[in-house]
């Protein structure tokens, strides 16, 4: 049975139907422009044009940017907080013809890399870390999830990290690579310290390029690119409706 994955971002929202056997997508990828502002109605109608255009009857799994307790956004990070104390499985059900489930969009991407991606055959300590919008993370002990763990928002020079070391600070200020480097650097060394993790998985759009920046880390933790790229989140949001 396919799932239709959604994974909704700060700056854009995909989907695409999902083979969770092998977490393949079964159809491209509608990729879509985040509303702005991302209000709960206006994201929903998102949800139900995606539906449309999928004709979609089935289950469906929502990677969401946002603390997720119980189907409820109790954050609203790189989105609008309107969504805060918004039941997200009751406001995208309403747009649906099936059965919706909703978690953390870091996480699903996390799911995604642990289940058919870099970290499968990891054991112990991992930190997926996506860079995008913002900083999510991932965190997971022998395959398991800890859920919520917004790593991004740690303090770090001051600030929140993401607002110092993100995919989008490397844009607005445009920073080269070897720069952008340095930065990521920080915030890896950081979490080496607090949680003494044995793999780091980068994921996000900005992966795609490790070549041009894995190299200028200094951690002594092993870092691996994501393998799925920017397909986790869609992916992973499809696998947790299994989970």
């Amino acid at each position: 049975m396919d799932i239709l994955g959604i994974d909704i971002g700060g700056s854009s929202i995909k989907a695409a139907p999902v083979n969770p056997v092998n977490g393949t997508l079964v159809k491209d990828r509608l990729h879509i422009p985040t509303p702005q502002p991302a209000t709960p109605e206006a994201v929903s109608n998102i949800i139900a044009k995606i539906i449309a255009d999928f004709n979609w009857t089935g289950p469906i799994g929502c990677g969401f940017p946002a603390v997720i307790r119980n189907g409820i956004a109790c954050t609203a990070a790189n989105i609008d907080p309107t969504w805060i104390g918004t039941n997200l499985v009751e406001t995208f059900s309403a747009k649906t013809r099936g059965k919706v489930t909703v978690l953390n969009d870091a996480d699903a991407a996390g799911l995604a890399e642990m289940h058919y991606g870099a970290g499968r055959n990891a054991s112990g300590t991992t930190i997926i870390v996506t860079a995008g919008t913002g900083l999510g993370t991932a965190l997971f002990r022998n395959n398991t999830l800890i859920p919520n763990t917004e790593l991004g928002h740690i303090q770090l020079n001051g600030g929140s990290a993401e607002e110092f070391a993100s995919a989008a600070v490397k844009t607005r200020l445009n920073l080269s690579y070897s720069e952008w480097a340095k930065r990521l650097d920080d915030y890896l060394h950081c979490l080496e310290d607090l949680f003494c993790p044995d793999l780091f998985v980068l994921g996000g759009e900005i992966s795609n390029d490790h070549a041009l920046f894995l190299p200028e880390l200094t951690i002594k933790t092993t870092v691996m690119p994501a393998t799925l790229r920017n397909d986790a989140g869609i992916i992973g949001a499809a696998a947790a409706f299994l989970l």
